[in-house]
């Protein structure tokens, strides 16, 4: 599919990946809808960086985790653009909590990740799905992680929320098939702000990684766009990690 006068909502679209995949795609010519919960003002920024370049970008808020806010969010970005043929499935949060520490893995922070984890990227699907079958065409990329192929992770329900992404993934294949594609990037370690207090760590990884760097959030982005435009490939979980499960 081409990329060029397409409608794109990106979730949690402000920073890291997100932000990332917003600039590719409007380099590219589609226009952006930058979605935020919380970060305003990153979103705002990123918007304002694709109009400045020329693009159409504009930044709306929603908690996906919350059914109706996302549907709110899509009745707005339809009535103002008139479609939105390409949903990224980005907004993801996590917390940090070791691996044999299961108390800390409390049923709040189960509901919190799950809710806009898993739950919130199926509100977003469900809610463009219409839109995209009116089309007769649509493209989704969830964005998972090697931590659900793994099991590792930031913590054990991180871990368990993308692993059932990677599931929606599969699922909604079948569900909005033909016209609508859904696919999943599972990223490995990337160099975004959720390493933050632990760059070291980061820093030591990259040598025993096969390709010998940690992952750019733009070499994501690039993939993103590479899987939205791609016609004859549904349901797949595509690990972009330079060799770090291998």
């Amino acid at each position: 599919m081409e990329l060029k006068d397409k409608v794109a909502l990106v979730t949690g679209g402000g920073t890291g990946i997100g932000r990332a995949t917003c600039l590719a795609l409007a380099e590219r010519g589609a226009t952006v809808a930058v979605n935020y919960s919380r970060s305003k003002d990153d979103a705002e920024e990123t918007a304002q960086i694709i109009r400045t370049k020329g693009g159409r970008a504009i930044a709306i808020q929603a908690d996906v985790s919350q059914d109706k806010e996302v549907s709110k969010m899509v009745d707005t970005l339809v009535q103002q653009f008139g479609t939105i043929d390409l949903l990224v499935n980005n907004a993801s949060i996590t917390r940090h909590i070791p691996f044999d520490d299961l108390e800390a893995a409390t049923e709040e922070v189960w509901d919190e990740l799950y809710d806009v984890n898993v739950k919130g990227m199926y509100f977003c699907a469900r809610a463009v799905a219409p839109f995209m079958k009116m089309n007769k065409q649509g493209a989704i990329v969830n964005l998972g992680s090697i931590a659900g192929q793994t099991g590792l992770g930031s913590s054990l329900p991180y871990a368990v929320s993308k692993a059932a992404v990677h599931g929606l993934t599969k699922s909604l294949a079948r569900a909005l098939a033909p016209d609508i594609k859904v696919n999943c990037v599972a990223p490995g370690a990337v160099a975004t702000r959720w390493w933050t207090g632990r760059e070291e760590q980061m820093n030591k990884l990259a040598p025993n990684l096969l390709l010998q760097r940690i992952s750019a959030p733009e070499d994501i982005a690039k993939f993103i766009c590479a899987a939205l435009e791609q016609e004859a490939m549904t349901g797949q979980i595509i690990t972009v990690d330079s060799g770090q499960t291998l």
